[in-house]
């Protein structure tokens, strides 16, 4: 007996659910035999002339639906009350033991399989998927990128987090480009963008709670049949308390154990023989420890040809973006286009053999009117060449036609420089020694014009940046002694006469444009999130409109307001205040993600056109987008002209080692980025003296 009670507990522990079924089994059985015993019993008649089984089957008919008592009463043949209650009884016994407890474990196995689902338990059978490791702000935003993907995306979310809370921020992002798409053009019958069901025909999200580097639960998710597998990092601070934002901060500079041990376990299933060819693994990097980690794990475990191990330093590209942003406002928009899906991107495609991009270039140009081709590069696993392009589609880059456009009269100046720039910068983030360094680099290759320049040691500073911050962030970053173009000021963030003073002062003193840039920290707790942004921008707006008043002709285009906010449902507070370049830092890395996650050489480009020459470099082999002023660049222009003659005259008048391309154009009198990534015919382009061009040049 103690044999049994020991094999009975061991099962009951082991698999109580299969235990608890045969139980249930059992104790049907046992009563339903006991109920015909009882029938036979009570109508011998009956058992004799129909047999044993036939009050098994009066017994199941019975609790199967109690209405049959009157027919097997009609069959025993005895209406006594004895057998009355006897039936009854069994029915109501019956619906306790039978119908109760098997609806009952059915029930639990069905809410069990949907936990299980819900969890990470079941396996799923896909491929060509992307997978999402962990999550964080950025993650809702990938997701809604690929709403504008050529082809319907499948994405599948393993995370820590709550799933609930997950799936709840991601339908938040799908309905605001839902209601964004219906204002933009209208709630059309058969709009792509009407209803959220549309958009599920899009993209489709399963997001399950579990481990990130659990062997099961990634192999459940199919990672090795995965076209991409993208790993989000931590968020600094932003979900936790102010209290513990400051510990958070410390345990995050000393690297990203999670996200270390996740790569190591992606990689070594990516990497495996029987798993998908040319998969591309994404891995966010926000700090230099975990960088050297990654490039040692990338050493030790990416297998070219299977995985394929993309490290995007998120700190390090922000960085470059703001400082671009500052320089050249107009990139803000330029960039939120080209980085993402929707509109124009950019494209590559691989050519089997080596290529010269000049001659590339003009032979395409002649027969090509619906891409651009910008540049070559040689990939990151495999032959060939990566050809670069802006484009509407991918399939618009083997759009041929047959139109020759009217040469134009055209002329470049030889002697055009960018002119200085002047910058405030108000506050702090975790971007800012990567943004100086953005600077650093545009200095390096545009504050000097010559060679005998740079062996005279020539004074002139293309540059004027100051910066207005508290007391403590300076002392920290040690004053920006090592940036000789910068000038400092401590200013605690409630000190507004201060602030606006210091701001009103540099403007006076400066000739030319001024930009400024408002910080977000994104290292203080979620409640505090662009808190401090938002009190920058009163002071701002308050110096502008003083000076409207004081001067109704004031030209506010001298002052650009370039704001980073980190929360995006801030967005219209910031709007109200008439704010054209806010910059949301997570779009642009989310967007950047689902582009590299698509293309992983694209990486390679991206880093090429945001990184400028280096010091006492004049053979300017790195491409950049540069705004170009009109009446600064050229020294002749037609009234009116399309876009394919702006971009071939421009094109074909640049010197040969600085061939410029023109992607679009920034009119005066509206101020609004015209990227030329449809049919060139079809735009008309009036230039002005101060209107602006978007080049793609090496400098």
């Amino acid at each position: 007996m103690s044999h049994i009670k020991e094999r009975f507990s061991i099962q009951l522990a082991k698999n109580p659910s299969r235990v608890i079924l045969v139980m249930i089994l059992l104790a049907n059985i046992l009563f339903i035999c006991f109920s015909a015993l009882l029938i036979s019993i009570l109508a011998p008649k009956s058992l004799h002339a129909h047999g044993f089984w036939a009050c098994v089957y009066y017994t199941i008919t019975m609790v199967l639906d109690a209405g049959c008592i009157s027919y097997v009463i009609e069959e025993v043949g005895t209406a006594s009350v004895t057998i009355i209650i006897v039936c009854v009884l069994i029915v109501l016994i019956g619906m306790v033991i039978f119908t109760g407890a098997v609806i009952g474990y059915v029930t639990n196995y069905i809410s069990e399989f949907i936990s299980d689902a819900n969890n990470g338990a079941n396996r799923l059978h896909i491929s060509g998927h992307t997978i999402i490791l962990n999550w964080n702000s950025r993650g809702s935003e990938i997701v809604n990128d690929l709403l504008f993907s050529d082809d319907p995306e499948t994405v599948i979310i393993l995370t820590p987090s709550s799933r609930e809370t997950v799936l709840s921020e991601i339908n938040e992002r799908l309905q605001s480009t839902i209601d964004a798409e219906e204002r933009l053009n209208g709630p059309a019958k058969h709009s792509l963008f009407r209803r959220r069901d549309s958009l599920r025909n899009r993209v489709t999200v399963i997001v399950r709670e579990g481990n990130t580097y659990s062997t099961k639960q990634l192999t459940d998710i199919c990672i090795k049949e995965a076209k991409a597998v993208i790993l989000l990092g931590q968020e600094t601070a932003n979900d936790v308390c102010k209290y513990n934002a400051a510990v958070l901060k410390e345990e995050n500079s000393r690297g990203n154990s999670n996200i270390v041990k996740t790569l190591i376990q992606v990689a070594s299933l990516t990497g495996a023989q029987d798993s998908a060819d040319n998969q591309r693994i994404v891995v966010e990097i926000t700090e230099p420890y975990t960088e050297r980690l990654i490039e040692k794990i990338i050493e030790h475990k990416e297998n070219l040809g299977k995985c394929n191990i993309v490290p995007l330093r998120v700190n390090r590209l922000l960085g470059q973006l703001l400082s671009q942003f500052t320089i050249m406002p107009e990139l803000n928009a330029v960039y939120s286009d080209l980085f993402s899906n929707r509109g124009g991107s950019f494209y590559c495609e691989n050519k089997t053999s080596d290529l010269d991009i000049l001659s590339y270039r003009s032979e395409y140009m002649k027969t090509h009117f619906d891409a651009v081709p910008l540049d070559t590069m040689k990939p990151v696993n495999g032959d060939g060449i990566e050809v670069f392009y802006m484009a509407a589609a991918q399939n618009n880059i083997h759009t041929r036609s047959s139109i020759t456009p009217a040469p134009i009269d055209l002329k470049i100046n030889p002697d055009f420089w960018m002119k200085r720039k002047n910058i405030i910068i108000l506050g702090h983030d975790s971007n800012i020694d990567s943004i100086l360094e953005g600077y650093m680099s545009y200095r390096n290759e545009w504050n000097f014009i010559n060679q005998s320049q740079i062996e005279e040691n020539y004074s002139y500073e293309i540059l004027n940046l100051f910066i207005i911050d508290t007391e403590q962030s300076l002392r920290e970053h040690d004053y920006y002694r090592q940036y000789p173009f910068v000038t400092v000021h401590s200013a605690d963030i409630f000190d507004r006469e201060l602030i606006t003073d210091l701001i009103n002062s540099f403007v006076d003193i400066t000739e030319d444009d001024t930009s400024i840039l408002i910080l977000s920290d994104d290292r203080v707790s979620r409640e505090d999130l662009d808190a401090s942004v938002l009190i920058y921008l009163i002071y701002v707006y308050d110096i502008i409109s003083a000076r409207l008043k004081q001067d109704a002709d004031f030209d506010i285009s001298r002052i650009d307001v370039i704001v980073e906010i980190q929360d995006p449902k801030n967005f219209d507070i910031v709007s109200n205040y008439s704010i054209n370049n806010i910059v949301i830092s997570n779009r642009y890395i989310s967007k950047m993600i689902g582009q590299i996650s698509a293309k992983d050489t694209i990486y390679y480009f991206y880093e090429d056109i945001l990184t400028y020459d280096d010091a006492n470099n004049i053979d300017f082999s790195s491409n950049e987008l540069y705004i170009k002023t009109v009446g600064e660049f050229l020294t002749a222009w037609p009234a009116e002209c399309t876009a394919s003659q702006l971009i071939r005259a421009v094109y074909e008048n640049s010197p040969e080692n600085n061939k410029s391309v023109v992607l679009g154009y920034v009119p005066r009198d509206t101020e609004k980025v015209v990227l030329f990534y449809g049919h060139q015919e079809d735009y008309i382009v009036r230039l002005t003296p101060r209107d602006k061009l978007v080049i793609f040049s090496n400098h």
